[in-house]
């Protein structure tokens, strides 16, 4: 299978994440502010999970980049990661339309840490298949966001136990870390005239 069909396929299912995501915010029966003012928690929740969802696809992207050939494990490892993508909507619409109580937060949490150990999973598994000198390997270096996002991530599952908003928090830093864009492998590969 060429990598093409694997991006074609990753990208299929990233835009029915966010379709679905969009899908679950219910139109009010009113006309008002007022009436959009209940909406507010489900907004929010969405507007997290649309930020993280566009950084799955964005940092997928260029580590699919790095692929030469995929390996069974490859195509394994990718549907990991998929399908820890696919619980966003259920947690964010579970988050969302309970005020970020913190049962939900907490699972919430779960699939972020979940989706990060998954990502790393794929990574490792590209490296793996690719050469001794990866491009992947090369351009991710000592990747101190993939070994901080799973620290905080566990931190504000557990800060959740007090505080649901205190780990809301820890989540957006997490994004915000990730939003600063990582141009490692955009660095690494017209060097290597890929």
């Amino acid at each position: 299978m060429g990598k093409g069909r694997l991006e074609a396929f990753s990208d299929g299912v990233i835009a029915i994440i966010i379709t679905i995501m969009v899908l679950e915010m219910k139109v009010p029966h009113g006309g008002t502010l007022e009436d959009l003012r209940s909406l507010l928690p489900v907004f929010l929740s969405y507007v997290l999970s649309f930020v993280y969802v566009g950084l799955y696809w964005n940092n997928h992207h260029h580590m699919l980049h790095t692929l030469k050939t995929v390996t069974g494990g490859v195509l394994w490892a990718n549907l990991y990661l998929l399908f820890w993508l696919s619980l966003f909507p259920f947690t964010t619409g579970w988050m969302g339309e309970n005020h970020f109580a913190r049962l939900p937060a907490m699972l919430y949490g779960v699939v972020l840490f979940m989706a990060a150990i998954a990502y790393y999973v794929l990574q490792l598994t590209i490296i793996r298949a690719q050469e001794p000198d990866s491009l992947l390997k090369k351009a991710i270096g000592k990747d101190w966001k993939g070994k901080l996002s799973p620290v905080l991530y566990l931190s504000a599952i557990i800060i959740t136990i007090w505080s649901a908003w205190a780990a809301q928090i820890f989540y957006a830093t997490v994004a915000l870390i990730w939003f600063v864009p990582d141009r490692r492998i955009e660095h690494i590969l017209p060097r290597e005239g890929a």
